[in-house]
């Protein structure tokens, strides 16, 4: 396979995890704010610093309201962290890469970019706004559906799943440690809406029900924290998303130092124990998790593919 072909696939693969989290995200603060009394709420500007993107966000909007917040994470096309952006680049590396994937994959991001378009300059009002968020979820998941049950197991698949699960595990990540956050510092403020923060926090990474089945109905800081990271038959959990890199990594020539790096992420992950209240340690956790995970991005290029002529 081209280096250039297997780059593209790679980060077809990450611009749709990131469409499809970014929308769950702003989905679920939208009604985790119909479910709390006002006042109560996170800032709108916890979306923003999530993903990270505070000083793109100054250099548009000097409101820091709901209004721009949405601009510039959902109907925006230009802005490297809105959704559109994402559903563009992803669509760009497909036409690139067509010829090795499934007949519809094309067809599915073309109508989900189409869609995007068409609906954005309706997506102000809360109800419009969800709408487009659900139908641009079912038609990632969808994609996602027809590339896992039609697309052979190679190295193309391999470069997918490795940008899919990298996506996945830094936006895993970045919701815990701005979430639980915010809520960790408000200790105390708002006692009585707490389990229902940390259960949009769950919501954010679609892992409600699972934490019903496998931890309990009730929704607390340490056991929630440890699900999300560990649980190794979550999907959306770090130590899953780890080990389907281990997995996929092996398959792949010359990966020696790309699965070094994949076990020493997953060591920590098994050591880490999370203690209520220590707003200090997990951030400084989580901040070596993503370090260690854009180094892990930075040797799959390198090894994969940086071409001998850059």
């Amino acid at each position: 396979m081209l280096s250039r072909v297997a780059e593209n696939l790679y980060w077809l693969a990450r611009y749709l995890e990131r469409a499809e989290n970014t929308a769950r995200l702003i989905r679920s603060y939208n009604h985790l704010i119909m479910d709390i009394p006002k006042g109560t709420e996170p800032s709108w500007m916890i979306l923003v610093d999530i993903l990270d993107a505070q000083s793109e966000f100054e250099e548009r909007y000097q409101q820091h309201n709901e209004l721009n917040v949405h601009k510039f994470l959902v109907t925006g096309a230009n802005g490297t962290s809105s959704i559109r952006f994402a559903i563009n680049r992803a669509r760009d590396n497909l036409r690139i890469t067509r010829d090795v994937l499934p007949e519809e994959a094309w067809e599915q991001v073309n109508e989900m970019q189409l869609f995007a378009d068409e609906r954005a300059s309706a997506a102000t009002s809360r109800s419009n706004r969800l709408a487009l968020l659900d139908e641009i979820i079912h038609h990632c998941q969808a994609l996602t559906g027809l590339l896992q049950t039609t697309a052979p197991r190679d190295h193309a698949y391999r470069f997918m799943t490795l940008g899919r699960m990298i996506e996945r595990a830094d936006m895993t990540a970045r919701i815990i440690d701005v979430g639980a956050g915010d809520i960790l510092d408000r200790e105390g403020a708002f006692s009585g809406v707490e389990p229902i923060l940390w259960g949009a926090l769950l919501e954010a990474v679609s892992g409600r029900s699972a934490y019903r089945r496998i931890t309990g109905p009730i929704v607390e800081q340490s056991p929630m924290i440890e699900f999300v990271f560990k649980a190794p038959a979550f999907p959306r959990s770090l130590f899953f998303c780890i080990n389907i890199m281990r997995r996929e990594l092996k398959e792949l020539p010359k990966h020696e130092t790309a699965l070094a790096q994949t076990d020493k992420i997953r060591r920590r992950l098994q050591r880490f124990k999370n203690t209520d209240n220590e707003r200090a340690k997990l951030h400084k956790f989580i901040d070596t998790m993503q370090i260690a995970l854009i180094e892990l991005n930075a040797e799959i290029a390198l090894r994969w593919f940086i071409r001998p002529n850059q």
